[in-house]
């Protein structure tokens, strides 16, 4: 059986840097009294050192987020209307693809060289497969 990873909080994360940072005790005490590796806590400490000018320029980060955030939100609308109105030209073509064409006409439209399934095919058209 494997074990199940630990996981560690932001708060725990940035204090052992601090201490470290701190210089009072080694990076390798500090990993001993609070039983992590020290790959752990180095690698903490590089992400910390990389990501502090964050801490200064949170208006640039929060920016770009809420960009995206927007695009994705236009994005996501746009195709809903896609669908939207793909789904009412479905609905209206099945409509009058029942009400025109006979059930023989719509067996003659069953094509099994279309990425279609037969199923899927014989379903649109509102006939049984064995027909």
């Amino acid at each position: 059986m494997s074990r199940k990873r630990k996981s560690y909080s932001a708060e725990l994360k940035a204090r052992l840097v601090l201490e470290v940072l701190e210089g009072n005790k080694t990076l390798n005490e500090i990993a001993s009294e609070n039983e992590i590796t020290p790959k752990n806590l180095q690698n903490w400490k590089k992400q910390f050192l990389e990501n502090m000018s964050l801490a200064f320029d949170k208006s640039a980060v929060v920016k770009e987020y809420k960009e995206e955030i927007a695009t994705l939100k236009k994005d996501k609308d746009s195709i809903a209307k896609k669908l939207g109105e793909t789904i009412v030209e479905k609905d209206f073509l099945e409509g009058k693809l029942k009400s025109l064409v006979s059930s023989n006409k719509r067996k003659a439209l069953v094509d099994t060289k279309l990425n279609l399934s037969l199923n899927k095919q014989c379903s649109l058209l509102h006939m049984s497969k064995s027909t």
